[in-house]
């Protein structure tokens, strides 16, 4: 029982850190990535596709993608979406393909990213916790209705405490490397 909610909780964390690596990898450094606009919803046809259903993204250069749509005809519809979107990027078209130019990142732009990304790997640190709160409720309750000894719940506890440490340590790690990344010029 303690290895299946051991197991239940490595999951869940795995699942959080992931979902924080998607989130990040949408934050604008000062490089250009294909992750910044990949989930940008397009209206095409009628219906909301994420763009890199749509189109192949590539970084030609340090600081421009490339996106090149499966159809043409959907040019206009990527155009349209990159423009309202919140990237404040303007898209150059040439009729086949989309040119992103980013420009350099200003030192306050930097700071607020940071914050965000600070924000964001707070929210990463709290999901793991919670995940290692509701896992020692279950093992407390597996003991409380006399199915684990006292020693398996020490145990069973430890465990779920070294898995937390190991992923609030990557979840540093990835801060890190995100903060980096981003104040790099």
């Amino acid at each position: 029982m303690i290895k299946e909610a051991v197991h239940d909780a490595e999951h869940r964390m795995k699942s959080a850190i992931h979902s924080l690596k998607e989130d990040l990898a949408g934050v604008r450094t000062g490089r250009a990535n294909p992750g910044l606009v990949e989930k940008l919803s397009v209206e095409y046809y009628g219906s909301p596709v994420p763009l890199i259903q749509l189109a192949t993204i590539s970084v030609p250069e340090p600081r421009q993608l490339l996106i090149k749509p499966f159809d043409a005809g959907s040019i206009k519809d990527i155009d349209r979406a990159i423009q309202s979107s919140e990237l404040g990027l303007t898209p150059i078209s040439d009729g086949k393909v989309i040119r992103l130019n980013l420009p350099v990142l200003t030192e306050e732009r930097r700071h607020d990213l940071n914050k965000f990304v600070s924000a964001r790997l707070e929210e990463a640190r709290i999901a793991v916790r919670n995940v290692r709160r509701d896992t020692n409720k279950d093992i407390r309750e597996f003991e409380s209705e006399k199915l684990i000894s006292e020693d398996d719940l020490k145990q069973g506890e430890e465990e779920v405490q070294k898995l937390t440490d190991k992923y609030v340590e990557e979840i540093g790690q990835i801060g890190e490397e995100k903060e980096k990344e981003i104040m790099e010029i």
